[in-house]
């Protein structure tokens, strides 16, 4: 006689994991809306400010920079300190550091406030997703739990433009930080009667010496990156990567040796979880400097008010949305190993299909190709954020949850610096021979020519506007062959996990 044992049911939400959920994904929304509203907002800061391009650069990158360099740390705080206890204090920073950011009188001002935006973020990325680490121990309910937070990620990045411009048409540029206040303010009230605490039992002593090598592995680096791409080869910029790299091998050699790391290095030895952060780096490298010149793209060359320009990147927000919750499903029946390559592929066709994009039109290849670029995304990043968590062990959820976040963040950095410096520099050659205050952005290129006569600044317009679009046709192109090289290895790598 056969028994048939009953088919386990799967684990359902309680009501205060709901609410919880939704506290976790609240610094998610404000951080995302925060990073997109601001491309947004360049043509107003930059007429208002006046930056340099470097200065604009600096205004975009210096957040991603700060945050990426303290993400590690704030993530081995948060361990020993408690999580909760850094997520309030780090929502509380952010809101008035946002405050900060909405009246700065100059573009330094401005550069210093995103600073203290990404030192105060630093408490908060970590912190949301080692807490799911805790929340949801069975396996699906973390998965989709990870799906949702993402989603929050993608929500917040399809209101923050409709939103922001919104406000951009109706106020001034700095009202479009003023959005993240009462958010953070609604995180501080909130995780102190919904979320538990949890913390590493065992911490050990937080290693300071390696928060300043990392911080010297990070800053000095990109800083000579971004020198390359702007003034090519210098013996400045060989010699800050030089230190960049000593600092990263001295950071990793440390590591290995203390016995309470900020970064437990063995962690790359699962390939799982080495694949997923690379992906992830990846992918946001190329996503977030695409999103730093679509916007000035649609506003500045097309011709499209802010809030037009945020609606015509809404479809692409919410297919990403979507893609994100279906990938929960897409996972069980194809695995791990297929949904990344699926997704990766739809990045890259999306990437190829806006080295299509003109002068005179290219609304809708924007929007296609940028719906087709969200559905890849959307699905990769639910799947890998989960497998990140899953193979941490429950006590170092926050030094994982760190690393994923890190790589997220010094990906988008290093997107904008490296990419948007290539797209600076097509665009400056080709002003040659034009008034050099347009050589610095095209919002000042616009704001040139409307003191020229009208022919005058017609020419102008029509040159820096090609100038700038030959630019972004130009990165467009590299993204797609930079993830295409990445995806050989990443592939390769899912695979001899998936056979192993």
């Amino acid at each position: 006689m056969t028994t048939t044992l009953p088919t386990p049911r799967r684990a359902r939400f309680t009501g205060r994991q709901w609410a919880a959920l939704a506290v976790l994904v609240l610094p998610v929304l404000l951080i995302s809306i925060d990073m997109t509203v601001l491309g947004f907002a360049v043509p107003f800061l930059s007429e208002d400010l006046a930056p340099t391009s470097a200065q604009l650069l600096w205004i975009v990158d210096i957040y991603g920079f700060v945050l990426a360099g303290l993400l590690v740390t704030m993530g081995s705080i948060a361990d020993r300190i408690g999580r909760r206890k850094l997520l309030i204090i780090g929502a509380a920073a952010f809101a008035a550091a946002s405050v900060a950011a909405a009246y700065a009188p100059t573009a330094e001002a401005l550069i210093a406030a995103r600073a203290l935006l990404g030192l105060a973020g630093a408490t908060l990325m970590p912190t949301t997703l080692a807490l799911m680490r805790n929340l949801f121990t069975d396996d699906r309910q973390r998965l989709f739990a990870i799906a949702i937070w993402g989603a929050g990620f993608s929500a917040g990045a399809a209101a923050g433009p409709v939103l922001g411009g919104w406000l951009l048409e109706h106020f001034w540029w700095g009202s479009v930080f003023l959005m993240a206040a009462p958010v953070s303010i609604a995180v501080v009230i909130a995780a102190p009667l919904l979320l538990p605490e949890s913390r590493n039992s065992q911490p050990g002593p937080v290693d300071w010496g390696g928060v300043a090598l990392s911080f010297l592995a990070i800053f000095p680096f990109v800083y000579g990156v971004k020198t390359i791409a702007e003034h090519g080869l210098t013996i400045e910029a060989v010699g800050t990567i030089a230190v960049g790299a000593v600092a990263g091998w001295l950071f990793i050699r440390r590591q290995k040796r203390l016995e309470h790391p900020l970064i437990d290095v063995n962690l790359f030895k699962v390939r799982r979880f080495s694949a997923s952060i690379a992906t992830n780096f990846t992918i946001v490298f190329a996503l977030i400097s695409a999103l730093f010149l679509l916007t000035q793209y649609l506003q500045l060359v097309l011709g499209f008010s802010p809030m037009r320009a945020g609606l015509l990147l809404l479809p692409g927000m919410v297919v990403s949305v979507t893609a994100g919750l279906f990938a929960v499903r897409l996972s069980e029946r194809f695995g791990l190993v297929r949904i990344i390559l699926a997704g990766l592929a739809c990045v890259i066709a999306g990437f190829a299909a806006m080295s299509f994009i003109g002068v005179e039109q290219g609304a809708l290849v924007v929007v296609g190709a940028f719906m087709i670029i969200s559905v890849g995304s959307g699905m990769v990043q639910t799947v890998t954020n989960d497998a990140i968590i899953a193979a941490a062990p429950p006590n170092r959820a926050g030094a994982a949850a760190a690393i994923s976040e890190t790589a997220y963040e010094l990906g988008g950095a290093m997107g904008v610096a490296l990419l948007g410096s290539v797209a600076t520099g097509i665009y400056r050659r080709g002003l040659d021979g034009e008034p050099a205050a347009a050589h610095e952005t095209l919002g000042e290129a616009v704001h040139v020519a409307a003191t020229l006569p009208a022919e005058a600044g017609d020419a102008l317009l029509t040159v820096a506007r090609t100038a700038f679009t030959d630019g972004l046709r130009t990165t467009s192109i590299i993204a797609a062959v930079l993830l295409l090289l990445a995806a050989i290895p990443i592939g390769r790598a899912l695979r001899a996990k998936a056979n192993a």
